[in-house]
């Protein structure tokens, strides 16, 4: 009996812990990583500590005790916060004026042969065609010779002259204005184009922040760099606040319409996103269903946006499961109201 309870006690406390941390996490949107960086990593596993955080609720009344109170309550404090985790219906309404936008990291289309797939190039043209989107995103773009995007329009922002690396945006409406953030001391960058549909001028972002530079492979990923990799971590945590407050100076200067597409670096948990969608809509949010996981990884991280603001209806939005980079190709149907 005495074993029982002392096991018990050591439950009762890592569960405790865990719904603290879950709480802890509501409050990570209004922290910025200049100041505590190492908060944001508890962002990252917000899906994880949802989780187990409801096993203890199951846990405890299977064995008819009142501690599932504990989960319970930290659960119900961010109903509202962790209620966007999941979305049980999606939003099927298609327009023949709709404006299809697709988002991609492409993990430079295979270029340093991370899949043993030779036809990864082909593979995602041929997806591409198909899904037919009217402006094109592309994180982690390259030059790629077999890369066959038809498209009247684009603009492609390399990191140097003696480089095929950067960011992409092609489209199928005339590009009249584009742009460079130009970002400082990173592989990563943000770009712009002002195209023209109809008589409307749209502003498109692609933002590709910080990478957090995780080797998730088996063999990196363990604790012997545990201490390496959560450094690593927290100064890219950092940067990404340096680019998104240089990104809302730029974003101020512009009246328009605007959508923001790319690969965030980060969860719609944190500081980053948070600052990045205030006063937008979160497509898969608005019109999308299931887990929205965008990265390839052992649990649901949706790392990879649509937003826009308010003169966007939204009427569709869909992940697409298909493994020609670490990252999924995301795709939304807008519509000017």
């Amino acid at each position: 009996m005495v074993k029982y309870n002392f096991l018990n006690k050591i439950i009762v406390l890592v569960n405790s812990i865990l719904a603290i941390l879950l709480l802890l996490s509501y409050l990570l949107p209004y922290i910025s990583p200049e100041k505590v960086p190492i908060f944001t990593i508890i962002s990252l596993a917000v899906p994880v500590l949802l989780a187990l955080n409801i096993f203890f609720i199951i846990y405890w009344i299977i064995k008819l005790k009142k501690y599932f109170t504990i989960s319970l309550i930290s659960i119900i404090l961010g109903i509202g916060y962790i209620s966007n985790i999941y979305k049980f219906s999606e939003k099927k309404i298609f327009l023949n004026d709709d404006l299809k936008v697709m988002s991609y990291n492409v993990r430079l289309f295979n270029h340093y042969n991370w899949s043993t797939d030779s036809t990864i190039v082909k593979k995602i043209s041929s997806f591409i065609a198909e899904k037919e989107p009217d402006v094109l995103s592309i994180q982690e773009y390259y030059d790629a010779e077999n890369l066959q995007l038809k498209y009247p329009y684009q603009f492609i922002k390399t990191k140097s002259n003696f480089n095929k690396f950067g960011l992409a945006i092609f489209s199928k409406f005339n590009i009249i204005n584009s742009g460079s953030l130009d970002l400082k001391e990173s592989a990563n960058n943000i770009i712009y184009t002002d195209i023209l549909k109809d008589k409307d001028t749209i502003r498109v972002y692609n933002i590709h922040l910080e990478s957090l530079k995780m080797n998730t492979s088996q063999e990196n990923f363990g604790i012997i760099n545990s201490d390496k990799l959560l450094e690593q971590m927290e100064a890219s945590f950092q940067k990404q606040a340096k680019q998104v407050e240089l990104f809302l100076q730029h974003e101020k200067k512009w009246d328009g319409k605007k959508i923001l597409c790319g690969d965030f670096n980060n969860t719609a948990f944190s500081w980053v996103y948070r600052e990045l969608s205030n006063e937008k809509q979160d497509a898969f949010k608005e019109a999308g269903k299931g887990l929205g996981k965008t990265f390839n990884y052992w649990y649901p991280l949706r790392i990879d946006f649509i937003l826009t603001d308010a003169n966007f209806d939204i009427n569709n939005f869909k992940t697409f499961n298909v493994p020609y980079s670490d990252h999924y190709p995301i795709l939304a149907r807008l519509n000017l109201k």
